[in-house]
This record gives structure tokens, sequence and C-alpha cells, in this order.
């Protein structure tokens, strides 16, 4: 039986850094994405996002504008059964220095990626000069970064 897997995720910017996105080693397949997740049963939107950030970036934020929800059929990646709701936010925090990133894409000790079952995370900044939609893996992800492109280069 088919079910909607919903997912939220937050559109961080910082005018100096640029765009907080995660790298993943999830199932055996390397993912650039931004940061967020899964919607737990009981929680609305703004507080999974929150939750999200953090678990993954150990970060309070302010959950912003709402800036896009999927308005497509999209299956899941990772389960050929389930469909797609994903929806995006703006965030902000006060102090984006306390975010640990690394530099590189993918930079993964090997024990991170050792287990081709195994999951492995680390955030990274994209120069605001640098974002593109091929920086996404995801198909939604890269809708959403075509439209901050397109609303943020006006």
């Amino acid at each position: 039986m088919p079910l909607f897997n919903v997912r939220v995720y937050g559109i961080l910017l910082d005018p100096e850094k640029g765009l907080l996105v995660s790298d993943e080693f999830i199932r055996g397949n390397y993912i650039t994405k931004l940061p967020g997740g899964g919607l737990e049963i009981g929680e609305g939107t703004r507080d999974g996002l929150a939750r999200e950030f953090m678990e993954e970036a150990n970060i309070e934020v302010t959950v912003g504008d709402h800036f896009y929800t999927t308005d497509f059929f999209q299956i899941s990646a990772f389960n050929n059964k389930d469909q797609i709701i994903s929806i995006y936010y703006l965030v902000d925090t006060t102090d984006t220095k306390c975010i640990q990133t690394k530099e590189k894409a993918f930079d993964f000790l090997p024990e991170e990626v050792a287990d081709s079952n195994g999951t492995a995370e680390h955030l990274r900044w994209i120069p605001l000069n640098k974002i593109s939609e091929d920086a996404m893996t995801l198909p939604i992800d890269k809708v959403a970064i075509k439209m901050l492109i397109e609303r943020f280069t006006k």
C-alpha cells in the first residue's frame, strides 16, 4: 500500500558563507540535500524542522516563511512505494559560527562509509555565487534551488 512521506527542509542563507547543505551517505548513495528530514507523528512542520536542525546542526533556528511545497508526483528514492511531499521554509539563526561544517563535499572518513547500509552526514556551505540546481541530488531540492536562485537574483 503506497504511503505519503512528509519531509521538511530549511533554507539557511548566510551573506558571507552561502547556503547550508547536508552531504550524506545513505544506503550506499552519496547525496547533497538541504538540511531537514522526515516529519514525525504528532509533530507540526515547523516544530519538525526545528528538531531536524537541532539534530543535524546542533543549533536553534527560527522557522520563517513557507518557501515551497512539492507540486508534482515524486516517488521516494529509497522506497518505491512512498510518495514524497517536501515542504521548504526559510530559516534563520542567531549565530552560524557554531555550525560544524566541512569544506569539501563528501569529506567522510573511511569508517563513516564502510557499511553500505549505514549513514553518515556532514554540513557544508555553498558560496552564494556557486549555488546551482546541479549542486543538489534530489529532484524536489533541485526545484527549490531553482526557485531560490530566481527569487534572489532578481
